[in-house]
This record gives C-alpha cells, structure tokens and sequence, in this order.
C-alpha cells in the first residue's frame, strides 16, 4: 500500500454531490443565509479562466460555486480545500490572488473558504496582510481544521450529516496510514455506521466510494474486508455493495481484459458503469443502459467504464461508442 493517500478526487465528488450538507455542516452560518431553493451552479471554468496564467503553488481541491442569498441577491463562493501533509508558507497568498483575481475578472462578490485537512495542528492560515508607507491590504477568510474534530468523534458518530463520514474517513485515512489492519477494521466500522443510521442505497453507495477511495488497502486486508463486509450486507439483508465490488470493477479493468470478457466479469464491469451513470447523471445516464448493454467488444467496455471516471456529461459516454463500428451482437447481455 502506498504511504501516500489520494484525497483529491473523493473530496471533489463528494462536494458536488452533497454542497448543501458540507456548507450546514461546516459553515452553518453561511448555510442560512443562501436560499436553497434555487440550484447552485458549479463554476469551474470560471475558475480555472483566472487561475490558469498564473503560478498558484499546489492547487487541489478549488470549487467555485455560484448560489443565490435569501434577499435573491447573487455570490460566488470560492471552496478551496487544501488536503496535504505540511503546512505551505504562500497558502495566505494564494488565497488572496483567488479572491482578486475573480472579483477583478467577474466583479462578483466572492467568498473564499479554506478546510485545511494536513496533520499540523499549529498551522491556521487564516489571514493575508501588505502594508508599505501608509498603504495596507488585509483579506481574512474563514478556516476550518480538520484535525480539530478527532476530539469531537463521539460527536461525528450520531451526526447524519454526510460530511461527518467524510470527516471520519479523512482523520482515519491520516491515522492508519501505515497500518492496513487497523484501517481495515476501520473501514468496515464506517461503513457498518451508514447502515445503522438509516442511510438509503443512493448515499449509502456514495458515501462508500469516498470511504473506499481513501481507505485502500493491501490485497491480504481488502480480502478480509470484504468477507467481513459481505456477512454484514447479508445479516441486513441490504446487498448495495458486495455484489458490485466484488465481482470484477476494479479486478476486472486491472486483469481480466486481457484476457477477455468472461461473463461473470463482464456483468460485473456493467454494474460499475450502471452505478456511475446513475449516481454522476442520474436518469439521463441509465437511458444509455440499453446500448451500453448490447455492447460485446471488450475494449470499448474497458473505455466507456474508464470515461465515466472523468466525464461531466452523458455525451462524453456516448461518444466513446456512437462512433465507432457496431458492437451489438443478437444475443443480449444480462441484466444488472
């Protein structure tokens, strides 16, 4: 197992999936004072129009959201999550040439919010200050310390918000790193949590891929895990996850193409993709279920599943296919 974990893309996902839950549960305040009524817009093109031409540091997590206040007034709101190891001496910095350059650019009121999820508890970047001869800048913006919550568990356990799974998982991720058997007992004890607080399949199998990306495992503890796990889902009668998992997603891309598409494998590798499509599209993504699943050759199987990663919309799915020769076969392919 590397000693190096990916926080990067779970924490984008799980952002845009719950926005509404992280801001009430870190930014309560905030929370109130924007109307939820009205759909946020994600702006992450904007974003990257001004950060692109200039040299920012280690970006990672930078969300730029577009929400409406209950007054019906308009703001932009600038999430930057920095997730690393140690602390950056230009972090004050570059939060600051964020918050200008886009009010500079779009003349919006912009509202920057740091979650700092590194393992140094001294280090709070909260404030960016120039003064020279009587001329004086200071941008304050609001931080939230992740580590902050390890003495504030107990309390993370009984919360229903989302984000106290991900805060959990985060701390756990940090605290394990170098031992697979405690991180695999963890994980299971994270997931057996979504369960017993009533969580439905959707956030269930959400939740999970965040707890899944970050507490990866070594193949000995993953096999343990899964058994374990497995027992659980059949005691409650609840199968959201094995049956997905363990068939072939992840086995599957890294060994059985090359040998070709078995069938116990090829189904498992179409319940991948329904499950991406369903949670990244919704029902727009699953109408692609009928042609994906006429579908024989297993490179483009193998394509559509390592599009999904990465694809923001159903057409970028669809063109991995719609032209290429045709792939259907007469005999259909089961059901997932």
């Amino acid at each position: 197992m590397s000693t190096t974990d990916d926080y990067d893309s779970p924490w984008k996902d799980i952002l845009e999936a719950y926005l509404e839950d992280f801001f009430a549960f870190f930014f309560p305040q905030i929370h109130a004072e924007i109307d939820w009524t009205r759909e946020p817009i994600f702006l992450d093109k904007e974003l990257q129009k001004v950060v692109r031409d200039a040299e920012l540091g280690r970006r990672l997590v930078d969300k730029l959201v577009q929400v409406w206040r209950r007054d019906g007034s308009e703001a932009w709101v600038l999430i930057h999550i920095e997730v690393q190891d140690q602390e950056e001496a230009d972090f004050n910095q570059r939060m600051f040439v964020y918050s200008y350059r886009l009010f500079d650019r779009y003349r919006r009121p912009v509202v920057s919010l740091a979650i700092l999820g590194d393992e140094r508890a001294t280090w709070r970047p909260d404030t960016f200050t120039m003064e020279l001869w009587g001329c004086s800048t200071r941008f304050r913006f609001p931080v939230v310390k992740l580590l902050d919550y390890q003495a504030r568990w107990a309390e993370l356990e009984q919360s229903r918000n989302p984000f106290a799974t991900v805060v959990m998982t985060h701390l756990t991720a940090q605290a394990t790193r170098q031992d697979p058997p405690q991180r695999a007992q963890a994980k299971l004890t994270l997931m057996r949590r979504l369960y017993e607080l009533g969580y439905d399949r959707t956030d269930i199998i959400k939740l999970f891929h965040f707890i899944d990306w970050l507490l990866r495992l070594p193949d000995e503890q993953e096999e343990q895990f899964w058994q374990a796990f497995q027992a659980y889902e059949e005691a409650q009668q609840m199968p959201y996850i094995s049956s997905v998992e363990r068939i072939g997603i992840q086995k599957g891309l890294e060994q059985g193409l090359e040998q070709g598409l078995e069938q116990g494998l090829q189904k498992g590798l179409l319940i991948g993709i329904e499950l991406a499509l369903e949670l990244k599209f919704g029902a727009a993504g699953l109408e692609l279920l009928p042609e994906i699943r006429a579908l024989t050759d297993s490179q483009v199987i193998e394509a559509i599943y390592s599009t999904l990663r990465t694809a923001s919309t159903v057409d970028e799915v669809r063109q991995v296919y719609a032209s290429l020769p045709n792939h259907t076969s007469d005999a259909a392919l089961p059901d997932v």
